[in-house]
């Protein structure tokens, strides 16, 4: 066998042990490989778990395997359904034959609902291992730090303890970051599933559009409203124009200077003297 005393890492370089054996089925396919990984013994993993990269054998989580399964068969059965619903909306005398797939490829996404939800209890689960991880590592850290304060350690030593920790810290970081960008892409899926089987098929909105088209054309060629013509306003009466009446003046008071004034001219003047009187004075 190839694989036979090659060590064996994970996907982010962690070494795990070395290659010891296979067990075979009676076919002769290999079946699981036993891998030394010291004080924890011999391991079998399933040989669909390991990857031969050069030298060295890669280890693939199972969640990893499980999830890009179920990616990767829900996303053919969902491209294959909308093919056939296109199909049937371009031709609908093919409704009656595509009738039985359809149900097929349906009843095939609703199987997907249970694998789906051990997949994400699987993902949360290890979410939880890896943050226990990360806790321990930063315990461990930390330790160290108070260790070299207390001068129980030499700074070089707490120097290669941060290093050594700090790759286990970015393995375990990328391992999160892998499970939740899994997470959102099976959740991405499931939604274009469920929109997918609740839209209404392609040709009854065509025929909606259609009918909208044709209620528009209706609408645009009534005839206009007539504009309103002007109604002429009533004729205004003749206004006759206003007779101004004399005010009477207020008689004037009659004073002393009045008298003297009105008698000036008198004076001026020679009055005659009636007959009557001239008699008196010819006496």
């Amino acid at each position: 066998m190839e694989i036979i005393g090659k060590p064996v890492k994970d996907m982010y370089g962690t070494s795990m042990g070395k290659v010891i054996g296979t067990i075979t089925d009676i076919d002769g396919s290999i079946q699981t490989v036993g891998i030394d990984c010291g004080p924890q013994g011999l391991q079998q993993i399933p040989y669909d778990q390991l990857v031969t990269q050069g030298d060295v054998v890669i280890f693939i989580p199972k969640w990893r395997l499980e999830s890009q399964r179920l990616l990767r068969e829900k996303g053919l059965t969902l491209r294959r359904l909308k093919a056939l619903m296109d199909i049937v909306s371009e031709n609908d005398e093919m409704r009656d034959d595509a009738a039985i797939i359809n149900d097929k490829y349906k009843s095939q996404l609703i199987t997907f609902e249970e694998a789906e939800k051990e997949i994400n209890s699987k993902l949360e689960t290890r979410l939880g291992e890896l943050d226990e991880q990360m806790k321990a590592v930063k315990m461990l850290v930390f330790d160290a730090k108070v260790q070299f304060k207390s001068n129980e350690i030499s700074e070089s030593v707490f120097e290669s303890v941060k290093t050594q920790t700090t790759d286990l810290i970015e393995h375990i970081t990328h391992e999160q970051a892998e499970i939740s960008n899994v997470q959102r892409r099976i959740a991405d899926l499931n939604m274009e599933v469920q929109q997918t089987l609740e839209a209404p098929p392609k040709h009854l909105q065509d025929s909606a559009v259609s009918y909208l088209d044709v209620q528009s054309d209706v609408e645009s060629k009534l005839p206009e409203a007539p504009s309103q013509v002007p109604i002429p306003e009533p004729p205004q009466p003749q206004q006759e124009p206003e007779t101004t009446v004399p005010i009477p003046e207020p008689p004037q008071q009659v004073t002393a200077q009045t008298t003297e004034t009105t008698s000036e001219p008198t004076q001026e003047q020679p009055s005659e003297q009636p007959d009557w009187l001239t008699r008196m004075e010819a006496q």
